[in-house]
């Protein structure tokens, strides 16, 4: 198998596991409890509090542990839409959000909240002006990701956070695409809330943090005893979060973001060098994640062309959505032609991914991609 799939989920980095296994043999405890076991454990949460935030350069009580990001969304829009409750209110995202977004959003419509889509261009990105000028008297939110999953385009986040505040909104970003890939600085990006999923760089599933903003008030979305300081409730799991703080420690300390991007590279070049304008380049050309490659193929359709190569792994967009009949909600924001979205794959490759393996996916995919054209 190659696997070129690292946006659906990454393999756990061996150092990482390493990590983990004292707190799932011989460290057991709650972090709570007040004996030694107990005191040993809530020290390795809290160093794992402080990897992540030096991450994103935010300061270790800002940073809630939870199980990944599509509870951080979720916790971020339900958690001040229900807030509003009867008020009535208005929350500002853009069109290729996450489903972790847009179905809470959707879901506040019972409540009397409304959403505001605001579109982008045809490489994905939203234009800011275009969010200031959906924001109205009753917008409390806007939420526009980091980098897109599907395409990878990275989104002027800092500027539309401007607007934002300008006019008395919060600010949320679903950064999980983009944290462990790209440089993240929540102060610099000026968010209020920043989203954080451990599976996307290296770390286990089922482990993720969401960033609040010292100062900003959020109702907990899991209710209970008071755990991460009143801001979620339930046990911590120990092992992952200490999987998270070596995740992050790790991709701080990481140097092998041009490798990286010089193998997606490798894989675009390869691909156009044998089909030319058959593989059409999905999402922006230079302002994209490092990693992520998405290609329409003319006149086939992705998931027969998945199909027809069992030794890669990649995804028809999203791996967390797919229909065989009708382009992704993001290829069909961004206006891409039918023919070419409907042909659409995405190719991911990360830390463990190789120039040969590389070289390989390209003789593959062309072959197949050949024979599915006759």
């Amino acid at each position: 198998m190659i696997y070129l799939d690292y946006n659906a989920t990454t393999p756990t980095d061996p150092r990482v596991a390493e990590a983990m296994l004292p707190y799932l043999r011989e460290l057991h405890g709650n972090p709570v409890s007040q004996h030694e076991w107990g005191r040993r454990n809530k020290a390795a949460v809290e160093n794992a509090r402080a990897e992540v935030a030096r991450l994103i350069n935010a300061e270790p009580d800002e940073i809630v542990f939870n199980s990944g990001g599509s509870e951080a969304n979720n916790h971020v829009v339900k958690g001040l839409g229900l807030a509003r409750a009867g008020r009535g209110g208005s929350i500002v995202i853009s069109a290729v959000e996450h489903a972790a977004v847009r179905e809470p959003c959707s879901w506040l419509a019972r409540f009397g909240i409304t959403t505001v889509h605001v579109g982008v261009d045809r490489h994905g990105r939203v234009e800011p002006a275009a969010v200031r000028e959906a924001i109205r008297p009753d917008t409390f939110l806007v939420s526009v990701m980091l980098a897109n999953n599907e395409v990878g385009t990275i989104q002027p986040v800092a500027e539309i956070a401007a607007f934002a505040h300008e006019a008395g909104a919060l600010m949320h970003s679903d950064a999980a695409q983009a944290v462990g890939k790209i440089p993240v600085d929540v102060k610099a990006l000026g968010v209020d809330f920043l989203t954080i999923a451990g599976h996307k760089f290296y770390a286990p599933g089922g482990i993720g943090a969401l960033f609040i903003r010292r100062g900003v008030a959020l109702e907990s979305l899991v209710q209970g005893v008071g755990h991460e300081s009143g801001r979620r409730a339930g046990t911590a799991a120990v092992a992952n979060i200490v999987a998270l703080g070596e995740a992050a420690r790790l991709a701080r300390e990481s140097s092998d973001g041009p490798e990286i991007r010089a193998l997606r590279d490798r894989l675009h070049i390869g691909l156009t060098r044998e089909l030319g304008d058959d593989a059409v380049l999905d999402g922006h050309p230079e302002l994209r994640l490092p990693n992520t490659l998405n290609i329409g193929f003319r006149g086939v359709l992705s998931t027969d062309l998945l199909t027809a190569l069992p030794g890669i792994g990649a995804s028809q967009g999203s791996a967390c959505h797919f229909d065989r009949h009708e382009p992704s909600a993001v290829l069909q924001a961004m206006a891409v032609p039918r023919e070419i979205a409907l042909g659409a794959i995405r190719f991911s490759v990360g830390r463990f991914t190789t120039a040969p393996q590389i070289d390989e996916a390209v003789r593959q995919i062309v072959a197949a991609y050949r024979t599915l054209r006759g």
